[in-house]
């Protein structure tokens, strides 16, 4: 992973989202940290070109998420807040499949896949589920497999822990720890990060702390107190 950003900023009119910023990660586990409205999920989203910024660039392995857009979008997965708004088709297995068809996968390759992603992560038991009908850390799971089926190199987690209770969120935390993927997660679940190699501190649009996850923590704790 080479995530670069180069003079990078947002402005939504007059205001400004996120202060203009350079610097570039590397680590495989990386934190996102900020108080509401601090910038992290704008941050976050320029990675993958779900926001474009109004100055300077960010090169994803080499490609620009403006000029190459697609190709981003192809190596960047993204998981929201709330999963439950991220699957499209009601039927578990169909709403993995869906961005393969999108790929131009034949059903034959798409079978294999989905099989394949369902074995990954051992929930072949939701494959034929509603996915009004799974608890919250089983819809993590099925957008984790709606996402990595397409196999992005890169993968952003926006609080995956939110409103989950103590066993879904102990399984999404062993799941994560196991991705074989690059990982990028912002989080208001401080305990979840702090293993990562590096955490990023985002307040009132600017980078104030770049750092291990020990000190990351401690300052995001100064600024919320």
């Amino acid at each position: 992973m080479d995530i670069r950003f180069e003079n990078a900023g947002v402005d939504y009119g007059l205001r400004t989202a996120l202060v203009p910023l350079s610097l570039a990660l590397q680590e495989r586990r990386i934190g996102v940290i900020g108080l509401n409205g601090s910038g992290k999920t704008t941050f976050a989203r320029l990675i993958n070109g779900l926001v474009k910024p109004t100055t300077g660039r960010i090169v994803v392995d080499g490609l620009d998420t403006v000029g190459d857009a697609s190709e981003v979008l192809g190596k960047v997965g993204y998981i929201f807040q709330s999963p439950q708004n991220q699957i499209i088709l009601p039927i578990v297995r169909d709403d993995i499949a869906y961005g393969l068809k999108a790929r131009g996968y034949d059903k034959a390759q798409i079978e294999v896949a989905v099989d394949g992603i369902l074995d990954r992560f051992g929930v072949r038991h939701l494959a034929a589920r509603r996915a009004h009908e799974l608890s919250g850390g089983e819809l993590q799971m099925a957008a984790l497999c709606s996402v990595l089926v397409t196999g992005p190199d890169i993968l952003i987690l926006d609080e995956p822990t939110n409103q989950l209770d103590l066993r879904n969120r102990a399984l999404v935390q062993k799941t994560m720890a196991t991705l074989p993927e690059n990982v990028i997660v912002i989080s208001h679940d401080l305990p979840l990060l702090e293993d990562f190699e590096r955490v990023l501190v985002f307040d009132q649009g600017r980078l104030v702390a770049d750092t291990s996850a020990a000190e990351a923590i401690a300052r995001y704790k100064e600024i919320a107190a």
